[in-house]
């Protein structure tokens, strides 16, 4: 009878951690950010089709940077358990902090018990009645959770992105200035982001009861000529998102390739 092949603890854990970094570095990035009328996630994305950053629920969103087939699973979950939390108490009962932990918990237990952790980091987002009520969770690929204050960095090369973005950020941007410091931030010296590249969207309280709205090419490129940006309110209709019970959760909805699902987001994949 041969022995089984032993790795002590510690060695695999370290082993998973350097896997799931060194892939979800190579990663396009986004920044999530608290400007004055609520929150602003800003991402390197070419793709018109598929998302980095979706609605979860009425005021809460999510965004993720590494292996789309991974973090697409987690939103999708995490439209589930916001519909069925909603249906079973009330609307007002679901929130971001409930929704980080049982994100922080599935992560930490793949990442325990599975040969493969999840190559993702995930953001979940909540915009309040007023400034004391926004939230910001950054999940990382082990269950980390951090509750961030006025703004994170996911994906490649966050270190640097955080270091140009702590330069031109203050707390009470206006929409405008807060999407120019973030794709300043994003694309770095000597390097210009076209509005086509770039996908943001914003949880804005002026919005309503679904706070979510997505900006377009137009938008994206008058607040970054200068120009102020109003965002119309959208009437409340029902949707799967918004539904209790029902999940809107397609798969294609979410993206962080070209069209690629299962593929970690390298240039190669038309980011």
């Amino acid at each position: 009878m041969s022995m089984p092949f032993y790795v002590p603890a510690e060695q695999m854990m370290k082993d998973k951690a350097d896997f799931a970094r060194r892939n979800i570095a190579r990663a396009k990035a986004l920044a999530a950010l608290f400007y004055a009328d609520g929150i602003l996630i800003c991402a390197e994305n070419p793709s018109s089709t598929l998302h980095k950053v979706s609605e979860i629920y009425d005021r809460i969103a999510f965004a993720g940077a590494g292996k789309y087939n991974e973090y697409d699973r987690l939103r999708i979950a995490g439209v589930r358990h916001a519909d069925l939390k909603g249906y079973s108490f009330s609307r007002e009962d679901v929130d971001a902090q409930s929704l980080a932990n049982a994100y922080a918990q599935m992560l930490g237990d793949v990442f325990t018990h599975e040969i493969k952790p999840m190559e993702v980091e995930i953001v979940v987002a909540e915009v309040g009645p007023d400034a004391g009520g926004d939230r910001l969770f950054h999940i990382f690929y082990d269950g980390t959770v951090v509750d961030e204050v006025g703004f994170t960095v996911l994906g490649g090369e966050a270190e640097a992105i955080t270091a140009r973005l702590k330069e031109t950020y203050q707390p009470g941007l206006a929409l405008e200035d807060a999407l120019r410091a973030s794709v300043a931030a994003l694309a770095g010296p000597g390097r210009t982001l076209e509005p086509s590249e770039i996908e943001a969207a914003v949880l804005a309280r002026h919005n309503g009861r679904r706070a979510f709205r997505r900006l377009t090419d137009e938008l994206t490129r008058e607040a970054l000529a200068g120009t102020h940006v109003t965002i119309e309110p959208e009437p409340d209709a029902p949707t799967a998102e918004a539904t209790p019970g029902v999940s809107e959760s397609s798969p294609e909805g979410s993206a962080d390739t070209d069209g690629q699902p299962g593929t970690t987001d390298v240039p190669t994949e038309g980011e």
